[in-house]
């Protein structure tokens, strides 16, 4: 008799398993991350659009029309604003946690910042 060429039942059902549960996984990050791509964004368009004279409360205004635009959870008040050699720096950090099933949850610390 040949060797036998194919995938065992066992192993199909397997790599199913594994391939479905990545694909879940990837289904629930994708949008956190998203919305941190987004805040991202926004800072650096508040930022470059901050003059040397803006003041702070003017700056959480600015970012809080960009997160109404992309319809961001994420408020202004979680922002820290601070200036670096007349420079407007804005930065943020904030955790996501995802539930995945029962009582397992996958926890993002997310970090960003307009410097560098």
């Amino acid at each position: 008799m040949k060797n036998q060429r194919g995938v065992a039942l066992s192993g199909l059902m397997f790599w199913s398993v594994v391939l479905i549960m990545v694909a879940v996984l990837g289904l629930k990050v994708a949008p956190t991350f998203i919305e941190y791509q987004k805040i991202l964004k926004d800072i650096k368009a508040t930022a470059a659009k901050a003059g040397p004279d803006s003041t702070v409360a003017d700056i959480r205004k600015s970012f809080d029309k960009f997160a109404d635009i992309d319809a961001l959870d994420f408020k202004s008040s979680q922002l820290d604003i601070t200036k670096d050699n007349g420079m407007v720096v804005i930065s943020f950090e904030y955790e996501k946690r995802i539930p995945l099933f029962w009582n397992v949850s996958l926890l993002i610390d997310y970090k960003g910042s307009t410097a560098g």
